[in-house]
């Protein structure tokens, strides 16, 4: 029975030994040699995936300023777009403001009562379009002609020498919707 015994711790050691014969050993030298090996290869795929994310982050800052751009302009044409939504409705009444304002000059004289009620009219008119942002151009005689503002009608010899390239005279009045010309002035330019 001790030789069954011996045989078969034999046969155990025999197989132990093997078994850590064919494991590589763990020493520092054998980890040197395989990342040694590896290394390059490691390193070129961290800047690879480094680059990459940096690819990857560039790409987003890029399409999130682009959309925060989108955002803001869109927001500023709805804005604009809400306060010139009556435009054209105001511009076909300007015609009707000019109307009013010669049948004043004409009425002031008469003194009536029906004077006196067509111009009560015409304040309300001014004012209901001074509520939408309708505000005349403030013109004088002798202010610097600006083409941003005025249509030059014609031009006249000068009366005096300081109204050269000035407005002499305002044919038709121009009007603002909310700091936006919607009607430039004809205006008179001194030459």
């Amino acid at each position: 029975m001790e030789n069954q015994q011996t045989d078969q711790e034999l046969k155990q050691e025999n197989t132990a030994s093997t078994n850590t014969v064919s494991e590589p050993e763990n020493t520092p030298e054998s980890f040197e040699t395989i990342n040694g090996n590896e290394e390059p290869k490691i390193q070129a795929e961290l800047k690879k995936l480094q680059d990459e994310l940096a690819e990857s982050k560039d790409k987003f800052v890029r399409l999130y300023s682009e959309f925060e751009n989108f955002r803001r302009r869109t927001a500023k044409e709805k804005i604009e777009m809400i306060q010139s939504a009556n435009e054209q409705l105001i511009k076909s009444l300007l015609p009707v403001i000019d109307d009013f304002e010669r049948a004043e000059k004409a009425l002031q004289s008469a003194g009536t009562k029906e004077a006196e009620g067509i111009l009560l009219i015409y304040n309300k008119f001014k004012k209901t379009l001074e509520q939408a942002g309708v505000k005349p151009m403030d013109l004088n005689q002798g202010s610097d002609f600006d083409v941003d503002l005025h249509e030059a009608i014609t031009q006249i010899p000068a009366p005096e020498e300081k109204l050269k390239g000035k407005v002499v005279d305002v044919v038709e009045k121009g009007f603002l919707l909310n700091d936006k010309v919607i009607r430039h002035a004809k205006v008179v330019v001194g030459q």
